[in-house]
């Protein structure tokens, strides 16, 4: 069986949150995952540059200053769903791409 690495337990964690800020749930809430969501983005941008993938570095450098906690951007609630399940789906594509977990034995 494949060990799952540290960068892939931060992908699930980040989709989980993503899909948990869906539902309605009180403001500090979505504050907490703001800053998890950019410190797991800034640590996948780190583990992406590092392993030469400098495309995916940029775009999970991106995501970490979009979801940075200290500058607020107000989408608007019905942006930022399309934005946590745009985020979720990418996340999850990246992972079957890399073959990062197995579905079968």
């Amino acid at each position: 069986m494949k060990k799952i690495e540290a960068h892939t337990w931060i992908k699930i964690g980040i989709v989980v949150m993503m899909l948990l800020c869906l539902p309605k749930m009180p403001f500090g809430f979505y504050t907490l995952v703001r800053f998890l969501a950019m410190v797991g983005f800034g640590l996948l941008a780190y583990h992406s540059y590092g392993t030469q993938h400098k495309n995916l570095a940029i775009t999970y450098g991106v995501l970490a200053v979009l979801f940075q906690p200290f500058v607020k951007l107000t989408l608007g609630r019905d942006v930022w769903m399309g934005v946590d399940i745009a985020v979720a789906v990418f996340l999850v594509i990246v992972m079957v791409r890399n073959k990062e977990f197995k579905f079968h034995k």
